[in-house]
């Protein structure tokens, strides 16, 4: 019904309506069924900080000089933040997520620049509300056999490029 009343409103009034903005949800990993298996059977989600994943957050957001770093796992419904490095929340919705975007793409380092800009995330909540995310580099976090758990991702409130040396001290 609101989509019809838009519509209605903008065949009339068009030039004074904003553009429908909808935010681009993750595809579904080809393995989903067997990557969410695995990631149950590791029994981390929501177990407790500890310091080894801290410090390995901490840094990343130092390599990468960005004010927020995480680990993040995704299963179906929410990414949860085994480490959180600047931010004080401990998960976001999965259809929120930048990370389930990195999960399912083939970059090594899934990168954007400039989320504000990005029709995948530029009404995404995360961006247009706190933390205000613009800048987001994620590197898939996989298990042996290859499938993708999370990831270990830097994000900053400003547009960057993660330079030769950040990415090369970021896969290693």
């Amino acid at each position: 019904l609101i989509v019809a009343l838009y519509l209605f409103f903008y065949l009339i009034f068009y030039k004074d309506l904003p553009p429908i903005k909808t935010m681009i949800k993750a595809k579904i990993h080809d393995k989903e069924i067997e990557r969410l298996a695995i990631l149950k059977s590791y029994s981390i989600l929501d177990t407790l900080a500890e310091k080894d994943y801290d410090n390995l957050a901490k840094l990343a957001a130092e390599i990468c000089q960005t004010p927020i770093s995480l680990i993040t796992l995704l299963d179906d419904k929410r990414q949860w933040f085994k480490s959180h490095h600047g931010l004080d929340i401990s998960e976001t919705p999965i259809e929120q997520s930048f990370c389930a975007h990195a999960i399912t793409g083939d970059e090594e380092i899934f990168t954007i620049k400039d989320a504000r800009n990005d029709a995948r995330f530029h009404d995404n909540p995360l961006v247009t509300g706190d933390p205000s995310i613009v800048f987001y580099a994620g590197i898939p976090l996989k298990n042996s056999t290859g499938l993708p758990l999370g990831t270990l991702c830097v994000i900053d409130k400003e547009p960057r490029t993660l330079t030769v040396e950040q990415k090369d001290l970021s896969k290693s």
